[in-house]
């Protein structure tokens, strides 16, 4: 097809799409269910790029695309893989990328300043759980002797860092550095590998910004350092590093390559933790709110199919994050945690089926105490160099993240016939907050409303007004 007939193909495609929506829209007014459909109006901006890192969690955005359900809202996206979190940060900054699939702890960092400063957003909460934590075989084997078993022989899970924590102070006396690596200072594999870290006795180390010290390995007994997702596996194999925290499917990649073992998942160090989101410029959603609610639309859509029919179209869902352009790894890896299994030390596979959610339990609704949370984690472990009263950490949540843009687009979903209003929290009672909650491997609860309370009840971490 020559590039005349391809623009006449797209141009008569978008026209049949507009039509499509007003008709869509007039009939929900029609119905007198139309009034939240009427008020989105159509997108100011049609076509988008948005930028993700090659992780199973991105799924919403490649499904959104490949089910059609951003041309069923008028918009016409491009979904373009980025080197490593800051590029894909700065993509959306500069306006490269109009949104992007990014760690929950990207929008509220840049928001406080904390790295690059700019004004990101989420309406959107991508999934909840999806990281593990691997070692190298040689610690494993150290591990092994301290860590309890099953009548057949196989580690009784979870495996807590108490099993580590021999093996690092070892290393120590030895005079070597234990290193480990995460994906990003504000990720949430470098809290959940903290979090891990600190429950068993082991520090993580701290930041210091006000010293212009941005390492995060003060006072370490683990160092810990940034290594790109798909470059895990490679370099636990080199040996510059021994254990990593990162998303899938690098941790079963390390298994089917035969280099390390994954020692726990992030389900159970905090049972359904928020994980990915999906970030924008406040600039771009006041400027494009019609578009920005209709992304949303979609990738509500996305979710719901990926988790529709416990997991039914998982495997459909592996094949298409399977190919080069989304994340590229072999179905079997992609498989061996989307389908709602999990493999540890090799031939050691258990039922984890809600190892990746994209929508039950209300994973796409943007809670303001999931960002508190995130919150929390970066002052206990210095990023946040001062103390803050509680308010501002409500402040700063409610900054971020964008229940009211989600509401628009789920009321929108539920008018249209689309999803029904029990699979939505109860927007006339719901405060954005999340009830305590109890579910983490040290057994601390967290209650997003007492954020210095929570920080001020770990053995290990700053607290009060204490500073590096």
């Amino acid at each position: 097809m020559s590039a005349r007939s391809l623009s006449i193909s797209n141009s008569r495609r978008r026209f049949i799409k507009r039509a499509a929506l007003a008709v869509g829209m007039a009939a929900g007014l029609a119905l007198g269910t139309g009034t939240a459909v009427a008020e989105i109006g159509y997108p100011e901006k049609e076509d988008l790029k948005f930028g993700f890192i090659k992780l199973t969690d991105m799924a919403p955005l490649a499904i959104a695309y490949e089910k059609g359900y951003f041309e069923d809202e008028g918009l016409y996206v491009t979904l373009e893989a980025q080197a490593n979190w800051k590029v894909l940060l700065d993509g959306v900054i500069d306006g490269q990328l109009d949104g992007a699939h990014m760690l929950a702890g990207q929008p509220l960092a840049a928001t406080i300043g904390f790295g690059t400063k700019a004004h990101i957003v989420t309406p959107f909460s991508m999934d909840l759980n999806g990281n593990g934590i691997t070692v190298s075989n040689e610690i494993w084997e150290m591990m092994k002797p301290h860590v309890a078993k099953q009548a057949d022989g196989k580690p009784v899970h979870p495996i807590k860092a108490d099993a580590l924590k021999p093996v690092v102070e070892k290393y120590k006396e030895e005079g070597k550095p234990f290193k480990m690596g995460m994906v990003f200072p504000v990720s949430t594999h470098n809290y959940e590998l903290r979090y891990w870290l600190a429950a068993g006795g082991i520090s993580p180390g701290y930041y210091a910004p006000h010293k212009g010290d941005i390492t995060g390995q003060l006072k370490a007994d683990a160092l810990l350092s940034v290594t790109p997702p798909p470059q895990m596996p490679a370099t636990l194999e080199a040996g510059t590093i021994y254990g990593y925290c990162v998303g899938e499917p690098w941790n079963q990649q390390a298994v089917f390559k035969g280099i390390g073992v994954p020692v726990i998942t992030d389900y159970e160090i905090w049972k359904d933790n928020p994980e990915k989101v999906f970030g924008m410029t406040k600039a771009f959603t006041e400027k494009y709110p019609n578009t920005t609610v209709r992304v949303v639309k979609a990738l509500i859509r996305a979710g719901k199919w990926l988790d529709e029919n416990d997991n039914a179209n998982r495997p459909e869902a592996v094949k298409i994050l399977s190919q080069s352009n989304y994340v590229g790894a072999d179905y079997e890896v992609i498989a061996n945690s989307m389908t709602g299994t999990f493999e540890y030390e090799k031939g050691d596979k258990r039922a984890v089926p809600d190892f990746n959610v994209f929508f039950r339990y209300n994973a796409t609704y943007p809670y303001y105490s999931d960002a508190v949370w995130y919150l929390t984690q970066m002052r206990r472990w210095g990023q946040i160099s001062e103390q803050k009263p509680d308010s501002w950490y409500d402040k700063i949540a409610k900054d971020v993240y964008r229940p009211d843009i989600y509401r628009k687009a789920a009321e929108a979903l539920i008018a249209e016939g689309k999803l029904t209003a029990d699979e939505f929290p109860d927007f006339g009672k719901e405060t954005g907050y999340r009830p305590p909650q109890t579910e983490f491997i040290d057994g601390v609860t967290f209650d997003g409303t007492q954020p210095n309370a929570y920080i001020d009840s770990f053995a290990i971490g700053l607290k009060g007004s204490e500073q590096m």
